[in-house]
């Protein structure tokens, strides 16, 4: 099994004022040739969106984008005719395919955060796509609760992708099976604090894993935590 950290102190930081963002991998201004992806998974940033403020009208094309509040609300807009609020424990999904414009807005007073991610289809120039899910009541105290997969009964991507959240009890161990043997997992600790093989992550620290048919998750204090795993190399 091989593996490798991202830890909560070593991401790119920029601080705009209304915003506030931690950069897994590199993006926008901060640059480290050792980040720039894992797998398919390009884009892993944690955001902090003051009150009445937020993103402008803006375009993407040919991404897979996941949007993760942590806490708060964000009211989205797009150029598909998409209007809505995103509240806590909602993810929302859209295809950028072959282009399209969205805004994104902080309308209370209260910070929200925000985790966007980015990972690269494995369709080029699709038809922009958005679809929304509130997750809270899905998610079982110990288990893994599937919220994004490749089976299209959900939310889903163009790409062979899963993601899952886990609110584990401390001391609980989950023996994690991948789908396919060849794709990489990619671990971020919300808050909490979990070991996978000799390796302990603490709040808002990521870890790789790839080369492996399986691993163990065991959490060393009540933890919340994403789990994406996707393919290593475009296909």
């Amino acid at each position: 099994m091989n593996t490798k950290e991202y830890l909560a102190k070593d991401r790119g930081h920029a601080n705009h004022g209304w915003l506030e963002a931690r950069h897994t991998f590199s993006f926008a201004g901060y640059y480290d040739p050792d980040k720039t992806n894992f797998g398919m998974l390009r884009v892993f940033n944690d955001d902090l969106i003051a009150g009445e403020s937020g993103f402008g009208k803006h375009p993407h094309d040919n991404m897979e984008i996941i949007s993760y509040i942590v806490d708060g609300e964000l009211s989205h807009e797009d150029s598909m005719g998409n209007k809505g609020v995103i509240k806590k424990d909602e993810i929302q999904v859209m295809s950028a395919g072959k282009g399209v414009f969205h805004s994104e807005f902080n309308a209370s007073k209260n910070t929200t955060n925000l985790l966007q991610i980015w990972i690269m289809p494995n369709k080029s120039n699709v038809e922009p796509r958005y679809d929304q899910k509130r997750i809270s009541n899905l998610i079982q105290p110990n288990e893994l609760t599937s919220v994004i997969s490749p089976d299209k009964n959900g939310l889903w991507l163009h790409q062979d992708a899963w993601m899952y959240v886990g609110a584990f009890e401390k001391e609980k161990t989950i023996d994690y099976t991948l789908n396919n043997n060849e794709h990489g997992v990619f671990v971020f600790v919300i808050d909490g604090n979990v070991q996978i093989g000799e390796k302990t992550l603490s709040r808002r620290d990521g870890l790789g894993v790839w080369s492996t048919d399986s691993f163990t998750l065991s959490a060393k204090e009540n933890t919340k935590f994403l789990l994406l795993e996707i393919p290593m190399i475009r296909k």
